[in-house]
């Protein structure tokens, strides 16, 4: 089989291919089989009908040969896609200009491709992360909770502040309801908590026991609006133990004020360290993605991308004995807010795609043919298959140039992390030898 391909507008190309007379054959033998497994034809058994009485039964070889082509097109265009190097995205166009009735099969396909994205700027781009500094003050109200746990409680007469601890009546009645009110007695809130409503904390403040507060807010964290009525009875501080060696050898796992502070901060940095490293390929990636104009996107994958999306998310609420019904209610989602928020991550996800693929270009760092092989053999170990076996599947399936671009953007990806900068919430530099620790070593040890 040859196969070229010619440049199209719109991203699309065509395919001109040329199948010899011997596929051909080999073609019209393997209709020829699949055929006499199918048919029934008196006095023979299925799968035992000889071809030449099979030829008569269809009405000639003409109709062997009608079958043979439409059997074996899918296999014929996939086989073209590899060995011209195509990528294509979507159903192609197929016209079939000789050979339907002997001699060699020609046929053109014309299919949408993937557009070549062009990227500026992806070498000065400074990536936001969280932090795997610990500062004093998250040590601090670490420290904090071990000693919360041992604070006693004091009634005290003075306006309400932070942290307080309030025992209130409470009645919350829905607006415009006729359900009702929710009555609570002596319910005792932490001030700070914001588990009541919004704007509960801020007008809480400044008052004393005794005294009455009145606000509309949201309903148990709907989009539903209540008023709220609070009778402020009693006030309450927490007074926590002096922070010491004897208090800490008492009551922690610690025998110093010191230990303790040190542990703390190891554990914490630790911590800090895994999740900046987490985050890091998602930002990069979205940073990358936000140098490819949306516009760019083809809507064919992002419809391919979205409906995928939507496959999953069926598929993971089936292994957890749900439907989407019951999802959009748990969620208080119409289904078109799901397609929306679905929708908006597969052209994410499309972006990104595509600002890899634009990066190997700008960097100049395709896969060789070793990597890809390599890749390859590692790819078909984890299938528990034979490279052979896969490397012809990928042909077979016109996959060639899918895999290679996967490793391609493996590249990129790993050429991001190492030449982006990246930074923390407040835009300071961090350190990137921090972030290239081994959390599952002791970063003290």
């Amino acid at each position: 089989m040859r196969a070229t391909s010619s440049t199209l507008e719109n991203n699309r190309i065509k395919l001109t291919v040329e199948v010899d007379e011997t596929e051909m054959n080999d073609a019209m033998e393997s209709a020829a089989k699949s055929l006499s497994k199918q048919v029934s034809i008196k006095g023979f058994r299925k799968g035992k009908v000889p071809k030449n009485v099979l030829i008569a039964h269809l009405g000639g070889v003409e109709a062997l040969r009608a079958e043979a082509i439409r059997e074996s097109m899918p296999d014929f265009y996939a086989h073209a896609v590899s060995d011209t190097l195509t990528d294509p995205i979507g159903q192609p166009d197929i016209n079939i200009t000789a050979g339907e009735e002997s001699g060699p099969l020609t046929f053109e396909a014309e299919v949408e491709v993937r557009p070549e994205a062009s990227i500026k700027g992806h070498r000065d781009l400074r990536v936001e992360i969280p932090s795997p500094n610990v500062t004093d003050d998250e040590v601090l109200k670490q420290i904090d909770r071990f000693r919360e746990a041992d604070a006693e409680l004091q009634d005290v007469d003075r306006p309400i502040a932070l942290n307080d601890l309030v025992t209130m009546d409470i009645r919350m009645q829905k607006i415009d309801s006729e359900v009702d009110p929710l009555e609570m007695s002596d319910y005792m809130y932490t001030v700070g908590s914001g588990v009541i409503t919004d704007g509960v904390d801020e007008l809480i403040v400044g008052l004393k026991a005794g005294e009455d507060l009145k606000l509309n807010g949201n309903f148990a964290g709907t989009t539903e609006t209540a008023t709220y009525e609070l009778k402020l009875k009693q006030v309450k501080e927490r007074v926590m133990p002096e922070l010491n060696d004897a208090w800490v050898e008492e009551n922690t796992e610690w025998k110093s004020v010191d230990e303790m502070r040190e542990q703390i901060i190891s554990q914490m940095r630790r911590m800090k360290v895994v999740e900046a490293q987490m985050s890091q390929r998602d930002a990069v990636l979205v940073a990358l993605s936000d140098l490819v104009p949306e516009e760019l996107a083809p809507d064919l994958l992002i419809s391919s991308e979205t409906n995928e999306r939507l496959h999953d998310l069926g598929h993971r609420l089936s292994q957890q004995n749900l439907n989407l019904e019951t999802f959009l209610q748990i969620t208080n989602q119409t289904p078109d807010d799901l397609l929306a928020t679905l929708r908006a991550d597969a052209v994410r996800a499309v972006r990104i795609d595509l600002g890899l693929r634009a990066l190997v270009k700008a960097e100049k760092i395709e896969p060789t043919e070793a990597e890809v092989e390599e890749e390859l053999i590692s790819t078909a170990e984890a299938m528990s298959t034979k490279p052979e076996i896969l490397r012809q599947n990928l042909r077979d399936s016109g996959r060639v140039v899918t895999f290679q671009a996967e490793v391609a953007k493996m590249k990129a990806s790993r050429w991001l992390n190492d030449n982006v900068t990246f930074v923390d919430p407040d835009g300071v530099e961090i350190d990137r030898e921090l972030l290239k620790v081994d959390q599952s070593q002791d970063l003290d040890a």
